[in-house]
């Protein structure tokens, strides 16, 4: 495995567009190994296991924590979230770039263990742009948005964690996918420091 290949975190507020971004990434092959997370929570309408996520039960997910088979996890508005370990180390062994997407804390907790990450923040044009998308979605309760709401406000405290912030307009991902690759070009030309070691 050479050097020159990059862990991507991708982090940013709930309905700022990740998912999408990330879809529309895969639709035009942009060749990044994309983890899939693992979670407790329930599928959502349209949602595919093992492509969306891996959806399995808590007991499953307390099983991989005790196993140590998480690079990191946490429980997000009462459900579990983690990142696989060894899907990330057989895609870096193969010599692909790994994109994966996590929230802050989560982001928080990869860059004490793996500093070298690079870490890219997509964040909403202002706080009512997100709140309409949230409320397009149609997927929470009131208290479910209000609580992603207050969190998305806490998690813009947390810029100064990333590196990269990008703003995601509404219908403009295309810019916000030209970004991303610029960043990545200009991090292959960077002198890195080493192999990144799980």
């Amino acid at each position: 495995m050479s050097s020159n290949q990059l862990l991507i975190v991708l982090s940013g507020p709930s309905g700022v567009g990740k998912d999408a971004l990330l879809k529309k990434m895969k639709e035009q092959k942009y060749s990044f190994h994309y983890v899939v997370t693992v979670t407790s929570r329930p599928r959502r309408k349209g949602e595919r296991d093992g492509v969306d996520y891996h959806f399995i039960s808590q007991q499953e997910f307390q099983q991989m924590i005790d196993n140590g088979e998480l690079l990191e996890w946490a429980n997000v508005y009462g459900n579990y979230y983690g990142v696989p370990r060894r899907e990330i180390s057989q895609a870096l062994s193969k010599g692909m770039d790994v994109i994966v997407k996590v929230d802050v804390q989560g982001a928080a907790t990869i860059k004490r263990i793996l500093p070298q990450t690079v870490f890219i923040f997509l964040r909403p044009p202002s706080m009512e742009e997100l709140e309409k998308r949230l409320r397009q979605r149609h997927s929470e309760s009131a208290r479910d948005l209000a609580l992603r709401l207050r969190k998305a406000e806490e998690e813009m405290n947390s810029l100064p964690l990333f590196a990269h912030v990008l703003t995601s307009h509404q219908g403009k991902l295309d810019e916000v996918i030209s970004q991303i690759q610029a960043i990545v070009t200009a991090e292959k030309r960077r002198e890195k420091p080493g192999v990144i070691e799980l």
